[in-house]
C-alpha cells in the first residue's frame, strides 16, 4: 500500500460494533489504521475487554486503544451497571486536586489493566451555562479557575497510569443551549471573554502536559464567522497550536475531532468533506464510529483524503504530519509505565465527599423502614446514553428490605401516581436537573404539598434551590453517587 493511502487510514480513529474485532478491522490494522475506538457495546466485561484488546495488538502492537470513559455518567467501561467514580461536577464540588488526581490515577490504571491507553476524557468545559443540555455534571464547574485546576489534576492522575488524555471540547461547549449531537451550537462571545473564561482550562491542560485535546463542533464567529472550530484553521492552528508569544496555547500534541458523524457537522458538510476540513485545518485523528461503525465508513474517509490530496485541495504534508503525530502518541501509549497505587475504594470516597445534605426542622433521617423510590426521568443525552442505569433506588432495597421503586416520565409523572404506588411509605424523590425540565419541577411541586416529608435526591446539577424534607445533592448520577445517597438516607453502609 502506498505511503498516501496508508497515512489516511493512520488519522482515522473508527469504531465497530460487537465483542470481538471483525476480520476488516484486523485486517485495516495490517494496512495502516492506528487507532481504534470502543464503546458500550464493545464491553461485556473487563475481562472481555482485555482480550479484544490483546486481539488488537496482536495485529498490531502499539495500536492505539481509545475510549470515552470520563467516569460518573459517561461511562463505556461499566455501561451496564453505572460507574465505580463519580463524575467531574462531583470532584469539583469538593475541590480537592489531590483527590481528583487519585479517582483519575485508579480509572487510568483500570483502563489500562483492559488495554485502553487513550481516554477521551476529562472534560475541560466551564459550564457557564446552567442550562446546558449535554455538558452539565461533567463538567467540574462554573468557576474557570476550578475547572482548570481540576482538569490539570485529572490529565496528571490519568497519565501517570500510562493512559493518555484527550482534553475536551476545545475551545470549551460549556456555554452551549444547542447539544452540537443534534444541532451546531453557537457562542456569541469576545475574545476577552473566551480568554478568560473557555480557555483557562484548556491552557492549564496544556501545562498540565496532556496528549491530546478534542476539538468542538460549535461556532464561535469571534474566531471564524464562517466554519465551526473542528473545521476551522483559525480554531487548530491559529489558537491551540500557535505558541503563547501569538497569543495561542502552544499545543503540540495530537488533535482529535469529535465524532464527525454527530449532526452538527454530518447534516452540514457531510463526513467525508467534514473529515478532509478537519485535517486540513489543523486536526490530525477522525473520531468516527459512535454511530456509524463499519468498513464501508473508513473505506470511504479513507478515499475522501486521498482523493483530496490528489486534487489538491489537502496538502500531503499536512496529512503525513497529522498521520506523524498518530504515530507519535501511539508510540508514546505502547512504553508509558504506569506509577499509580492501586486504590480501589477512591471512587465511593469521592462520591461521599461530594454530598450536600440539607435537612429541614424535623427531617426524620435516618430511615429505618423500606420506602418508595419515585424516579423522574428525563431522556438521556446521547453522550450519557439511557442504558446505563441510575438512582438510588437499588442501593435503597439493599439497606432498606420492602423498598419499592417507580419510574415516571413527562408523560407519567404525578404525585397521584407516585402516593398511590407508595401508599405508607416515605417517599424518596429522585430527580436530574430539575432546573431544566418544567415538567418534572411541576410533579415535584405537588408531591411536596401532598407529602411533605418526602426526601428528595437531586442527581444532576444542582440549580434549584433545595426542597423537601431532606434535600441531597449528589452532584452526578454515578452508581456510588446513588449508593453513597442511599448510605446518607438509611444512616449506614452495605
Amino acid at each position: 500500500m502506498d505511503t498516501l493511502t496508508r497515512d489516511a487510514l493512520t488519522v482515522l480513529q473508527p469504531g465497530f460494533t460487537g465483542t470481538t474485532a471483525p476480520d476488516w478491522l484486523l485486517r485495516r490494522l495490517g494496512e495502516g489504521l492506528a487507532s481504534v475506538g470502543l464503546f458500550g457495546r464493545n464491553i461485556a466485561s473487563a475481562e472481555q475487554l482485555g482480550v479484544l484488546t490483546a486481539q488488537l495488538r496482536a495485529e498490531r502492537d502499539d495500536v492505539l486503544v481509545a475510549i470515552d470513559e470520563e467516569g460518573g455518567d459517561v461511562t463505556r467501561l461499566e455501561v451496564r451497571t453505572g460507574s465505580s467514580f463519580p463524575g467531574n461536577l462531583a470532584l469539583g464540588a469538593v475541590d480537592d486536586t489531590a483527590l481528583t488526581r487519585a479517582v483519575a490515577g485508579e480509572l487510568g490504571r483500570r483502563l489500562a489493566a483492559c488495554g485502553v491507553n487513550l481516554n477521551w476524557a476529562p472534560s475541560a468545559d466551564v459550564n457557564s451555562d446552567p442550562d446546558n443540555p449535554v455538558i452539565g455534571v461533567r463538567s467540574f464547574g462554573a468557576d474557570p479557575e476550578r475547572v482548570a485546576r481540576h482538569t490539570a489534576a485529572y490529565v496528571e492522575g490519568m497519565q501517570a497510569a500510562g493512559v493518555a488524555t484527550c482534553a475536551k471540547h476545545f475551545p470549551g461547549h460549556g456555554d452551549t443551549s444547542v447539544d452540537s449531537h443534534h444541532d451546531m451550537p453557537r457562542i456569541d462571545v469576545d475574545l476577552r471573554t473566551l480568554e478568560e473564561r473557555e480557555l483557562v482550562p484548556f491552557r492549564a491542560a496544556v501545562a498540565a502536559g496532556t496528549k491530546a485535546v478534542m476539538s468542538a463542533h460549535i461556532l464561535l464567529p469571534v474566531l471564524d464567522p464562517r466554519l465551526p472550530a473542528t473545521l476551522s484553521p483559525a480554531a487548530l492552528h491559529g489558537l491551540l497550536r500557535a505558541p503563547a508569544e501569538k497569543g495561542g496555547l502552544g499545543f503540540d500534541g495530537l488533535i482529535v475531532t469529535d465524532g464527525m458523524e454527530m449532526r452538527a457537522i454530518a447534516d452540514g458538510y457531510g463526513i467525508e468533506r467534514g473529515s478532509v476540513l478537519a485535517v486540513a485545518a489543523g486536526a490530525d485523528a477522525i473520531c468516527v464510529g459512535g454511530g456509524l461503525a463499519d468498513e464501508a465508513t473508513v473505506l470511504r474517509l479513507r478515499d475522501a483524503l486521498v482523493r483530496a490530496v490528489r486534487e489538491g485541495e489537502l496538502a500531503e504534508e499536512r496529512l503525513a504530519d497529522a498521520a506523524g503525530r498518530v504515530r507519535a502518541l501511539a508510540s508514546w501509549a505502547a512504553g508509558a509505565a504506569s506509577s499509580v497505587v492501586p486504590a480501589p475504594g477512591v471512587g465511593l470516597e469521592a462520591a461521599r465527599r461530594a454530598l450536600r445534605v440539607t435537612a429541614s426542622a424535623g427531617g426524620g433521617v435516618p430511615l429505618d423502614g423500606p420506602v418508595h423510590v419515585a424516579a423522574f426521568t428525563p431522556l438521556a443525552n446521547i453522550a450519557v446514553g439511557d442504558e446505563t442505569p441510575w438512582g438510588v433506588g437499588a442501593e435503597l432495597g439493599r439497606l432498606l428490605p420492602g423498598t419499592t421503586n417507580g419510574t415516571y416520565d413527562r408523560s407519567t409523572a404525578s404525585a397521584d401516581a407516585v402516593l398511590a404506588a407508595a401508599g405508607g411509605r416515605r417517599v424518596v424523590a429522585v430527580v436530574r436537573d430539575v432546573h431544566r425540565h418544567p415538567w418534572m419541577a411541576s410533579a415535584l411541586s405537588a408531591l411536596l404539598a401532598a407529602r411533605p416529608d418526602t426526601i428528595v435526591v437531586e442527581m444532576g446539577l444542582n440549580q434549584a434551590a433545595p426542597v423537601g424534607a431532606v434535600h441531597i445533592a449528589t452532584h452526578g448520577a454515578a452508581r456510588v453517587c446513588g449508593e453513597a445517597a442511599a448510605e446518607a438516607i438509611a444512616g449506614r453502609r452495605a
